[in-house]
């Protein structure tokens, strides 16, 4: 059983808010699969299901789970694939039998996998065939059962979309939990955010309102389904009656490919998925079916979101500003970078954003401060970590409701629209002039020839350091003298590198733990 320390999930109504009934996550699939039944919902190169397969499917991979040495409710349950479209029924399969799903991202070193499978005791552990030995290892000394989804899949009629004996649903409380996100880990050992039904349909339906997706929309879903950023687009698009194609982030050639040959109209990307797109995308005709591209999980510079416009003609990009333990804070609206550069737009209905000093005091608008966050989709806290969900996860003192310190600096407008400046860690002093990482970034971004910029600070005897990608021919000095020409004196780092390819965690952000360890 986990431990949760003192977290109470805040399920109250609130004015203004998506609905925060008794609807469950699979609901969301089974009301798509009654709207649109013969709709496309989710698609590989391999194939394809309608809304109504994909329930069927899930029903399939219900009853295997709730067969004989299956899974009892609450349990949890791995599913440690890549982006191919049996996670679909095997992740609302998973919901629908009363388990928790736990997705994992295939590149999970058997290393870090081994304290994560530690951590979830799974029941369960749902693999490609194709995995080496080294994890098939570290899952049997887990004690789980592995599987693959073809055994899960097995009562599924791939031809016609048919459930052989189909199981009884096990209906459990909206306040149950539905699955176990785990934090990339960059920085520390991987957490696993504690999600209930109610938190995520909320935050599903409150992202939903502010995005809009179509019945007649195409979503490009190139981010890992274990990233919540991909995960979600399942939910969305079961929400709006759309289609998801995945494709696999890694093989960018593939992902345009994909883009062109389903005429994606959304497109869900970090800076390092959107860099490879415009660079590809400007070798043939400009895709003109892209309407919108949507930003989270690493803030896209101002270059980019220009680059975007250019190479897609008449996609509009909408910046946003989330974190895992509550999913989504804000939305902008589609170009509003436009009218407010650097915004990350307006908190989801039914929320709340404060930006508060060191004592917990709100700032007034305009000075930067930790954002806060408070709300039904403030997730349950963390995995067996009373400690980490103690400091996380902290009661307002004014009403007793349990709010969110994402550990995150940023500041509000007059209007409400948050404008995220970094991490707390990324806040630093050098020469007696107070920075931030971002703003060193920013300004590389703006160096002619820089494509990718990461800005480490001094700590552990090294000084302010700069690593940088860019197009051929870049060096280290010009990247200098631009920085020198941007910034203040103290503000230049005193080392700069640059590399031929940035390295990326599995969710295509810089993975700057391992530049740290590298300058070491």
């Amino acid at each position: 059983m986990s431990t949760l320390g003192t977290v109470t999930p805040d399920t109250a109504a609130v004015p203004g808010a998506p609905d925060t009934d008794g609807t469950l996550v699979v609901d969301l699939l089974d009301a798509a699969a009654a709207a649109h039944p013969d709709a496309p919902a989710v698609r590989d190169a391999t194939g394809a299901w309608s809304y109504a397969g994909l329930a069927r499917a899930s029903r399939a991979v219900a009853a295997w789970l709730r067969g004989p040495g299956g899974v009892a409710p609450g349990d949890r349950v791995v599913l440690r694939l890549g982006n191919r479209r049996e996670f679909a029924p095997l992740y609302y399969g998973v919901l629908r039998a009363g388990a928790v799903a736990v997705p994992l991202n295939p590149e999970m070193k058997p290393f870090v996998l081994r304290g994560v499978l530690a951590d979830a005791a799974p029941a369960v552990v749902v693999l490609d065939p194709s995995e080496a030995e080294p994890v098939r290892a570290t899952v049997a000394a887990c004690g789980a059962r592995p599987a693959t989804p073809a055994e899960l899949l097995a009562g599924e009629d791939a031809e016609h979309g048919t459930a052989a004996g189909p199981a009884p649903d096990a209906r459990p409380s909206a306040d149950t939990v539905a699955q176990l996100i785990y934090t990339s880990g960059s920085t520390s050992a991987p957490k696993g955010v504690v999600c209930t039904h109610r938190q995520v349909v909320f935050a599903a339906r409150a992202i939903a309102r502010r995005l809009a997706y179509r019945p007649d929309d195409v979503v490009l879903a190139a981010l890992p389904l274990s990233f919540d950023y991909g995960l979600y687009q399942l939910l969305l698009a079961a929400i709006g009656g759309s289609e998801v194609v995945l494709a696999d982030a890694a093989a960018p050639v593939r992902v345009l490919t994909a883009l062109r040959g389903a005429r994606a109209t959304v497109v869900p990307v970090v800076p390092s998925l959107a860099g490879m797109l415009c660079r590809l995308a400007a070798r043939g005709t400009p895709p003109d079916h892209v309407r919108l591209f949507t930003n989270t999980g690493a803030a896209l510079p101002g270059s980019a979101i220009e680059a975007l416009r250019s190479g897609f003609p008449g996609a509009a990009v909408v910046a946003m500003y989330g974190i895992t333990e509550c999913k989504r804070v804000t939305i902008a609206e589609p170009d509003a970078d436009r009218e407010r550069p650097g915004s990350v737009g307006r908190a989801l209905d039914g929320t709340t954003v404060e930006v508060l000093d060191e004592r917990g005091r709100a700032l007034p608008p305009g000075e930067v401060g930790e954002i806060v966050v408070g709300g039904p989709h403030v997730m349950a806290g963390y995995w067996n970590a009373p400690g980490p969900t103690g400091l996380r996860y902290r009661p307002d003192p004014r009403t007793g409701r349990i709010r969110l310190h994402t550990g995150d600096h940023g500041r509000l407008d007059e209007d409400g629209h948050l404008y995220f400046t970094g991490r707390l860690d990324d806040q630093f002093k050098r020469r007696g002039v107070r920075m931030s990482t971002p703003e060193i970034e920013a300004a590389a971004l703006d160096v002619p020839g820089v494509r990718a910029a990461a800005a480490l600070p001094p700590r552990d005897g090294l000084d302010l350091r700069l690593v940088v990608t860019g197009e051929e021919g870049l060096t280290a000095r010009q990247v200098v003298e631009g920085l020198e020409q941007r910034l203040e004196p103290a503000k230049v780092p005193a080392d700069c590198r640059v590399l031929a390819r940035m390295p990326l965690t599995p969710n295509g952000k810089i993975d700057r733990k391992a530049l740290e360890t590298d300058a070491h």
